[in-house]
């Protein structure tokens, strides 16, 4: 499994990618190789502000829905249009083409107290 240095990840299996005050957040590769075909995503709290841990979303799999939890406090102001015909992107390059949202960080320092890729891992195994 591939887990990029250059991110942060949660034990709820969400990947940030900070970039100022603006975090691109996806699932993990493990978590959607837990969940499987990804069939559908869905977020409808675009414009609201959501407290770390928050449930902003869910994805639906062949077999499973399962929550997405907000990994820091902020308001998500972007989500990738390209899953709405393509969700497969979140299997095949989850750490790219497959981002779910992007959202304005409250606190940018707290991206920094997320797990690193090795703690990330050791989490996993």
């Amino acid at each position: 499994m591939s887990y990029p240095q250059e991110l942060r990840y949660t034990k709820d299996h969400e990947w940030v990618k900070l970039e100022g005050d603006v975090a691109t957040i996806g699932i993990t590769e493990f978590a959607q190789g837990e969940l499987g075909d990804i069939v559908y995503v869905e977020v409808e709290t675009i414009g609201k502000p959501l407290g770390a841990g928050d449930v902003f979303g869910t994805v639906e799999a062949v077999k499973t829905v399962s929550d997405l939890f907000l990994p820091v406090a902020g308001t998500i102001t972007e989500l990738n249009d390209a899953l709405a015909s393509a969700p497969e992107l979140v299997n095949n390059d989850p750490y790219g083409k497959g981002w779910m949202i992007k959202m304005k960080v409250d606190n940018p320092a707290e991206v920094e107290g997320l797990l690193d890729a090795a703690g990330y891992e050791s989490v996993v195994g």
